[in-house]
């Protein structure tokens, strides 16, 4: 919410949010292992803050300060990717590196790797998708496809996109498919973790379809009163994963005093930091993008940043912004 707000004053070009679908994404996360590595797509915030990648940093990237700051290798969660559907194919090289390494199937929990893929129902009609089922299968790459169904590719029903459900696309290809409650979040992990299992064991890849609703817009640039009833965006609400979670936790007596109030706390503080973070972040010098070209000094790139230094100093003599 604070992120849409931000978006509304001007301060992101964009947000997607997540609202509705945060079970899944958070149940998926915590069954990933520290070795495996995570490919996002962009509305995966709780995935990413599983991974302990810091929301600050997701703000950046929509912010347009940087082409998206984590550090990859630290959390072994890649960058969003804002071309539908292309993160299954980052996913699918990656994997098949893995088995190629012999990283996988070997018997010892503690360094077999897998990956997993987030995607939506509207990128399964993307040829990207159906061409990583097809190597990933043929690889037997360690490869959980991951896919959140949440009813609408935007403006478009599931129902206009497939005739069948998502998770039997999967057998189409050769592999295993289910489809899970994606608002339970217990059912997001017990699933996801067999499947990561089955994947690091070196039985090949996976598919899992998580249904699951998208309470709010597409995007901020979206209005989704105008394709579908609000009546059921209002029965899905109702349906939500984080009270949801709430209510069990409340009727098996787990939780200490005090614990709920505490955990709201925390999410109130954390988004006030990110807020004011957001608010405070300037893009960065365009210098910092030739020294980032190679990891060593390079003649051209050097000519180049001196170029561009010469270019600045005339613009500035012209009364002319040229940093920014």
């Amino acid at each position: 919410m604070q992120a849409t707000a931000l978006q509304r004053q001007g301060e992101l070009g964009l947000w997607a949010p997540c609202l509705g679908q945060e079970g899944e994404q958070v149940g998926s996360a915590w069954a990933v292992k520290p070795q495996d590595f995570v490919f996002p797509g962009y509305r995966d915030h709780g995935v990413l803050l599983v991974r302990g990648v810091d929301p600050t940093r997701i703000l950046a990237h929509v912010r347009g300060v940087d082409h998206g700051g984590w550090d990859t290798f630290e959390t072994n969660c890649h960058l969003y990717t804002l071309v539908v559907g292309a993160q299954t194919l980052h996913a699918t090289g990656y994997a098949m590196g893995v088995r190629l390494d012999g990283a996988c199937g070997t018997g010892d929990p503690a360094t077999d790797q897998a990956a997993i893929v987030y995607f939506g129902d509207g990128a399964t009609s993307e040829g990207d998708v159906s061409e990583a089922l097809v190597f990933a299968a043929a690889t037997r790459a360690p490869l959980v496809f991951f896919c959140e169904n949440n009813q609408w590719a935007i403006s478009e029903p599931t129902s206009r996109q497939t005739p069948i459900a998502l998770y039997e696309r999967g057998a189409g290809f050769g592999i295993p498919g289910v489809r899970i409650d994606g608002n339970d979040v217990l059912a997001g992990y017990a699933v996801t973790a067999a499947a990561l299992d089955a994947a690091r064991s070196g039985d090949g890849p996976r598919f899992i379809e998580a249904f699951t609703y998208r309470v709010g817009a597409h995007t901020t640039s979206d209005d989704p009163t105008r394709y579908r009833d609000t009546d059921e965006s209002a029965a899905w609400l109702a349906r939500d994963p984080i009270d949801r979670m709430r209510k069990f936790l409340e009727r098996e007596g787990l939780g200490e005093p005090g614990f709920f109030a505490e955990v709201e706390a925390q999410g109130e503080a954390l988004a006030a930091r990110a807020r004011e973070a957001a608010r405070a972040m300037y893009p960065p010098d365009f210098r910092q993008f030739f020294d980032l070209a190679y990891a060593t000094p390079h003649p051209l790139v050097d000519e180049e940043k001196a170029w561009w230094a010469g270019y600045e100093a005339s613009l500035a003599g012209a009364g002319q912004v040229g940093t920014r």
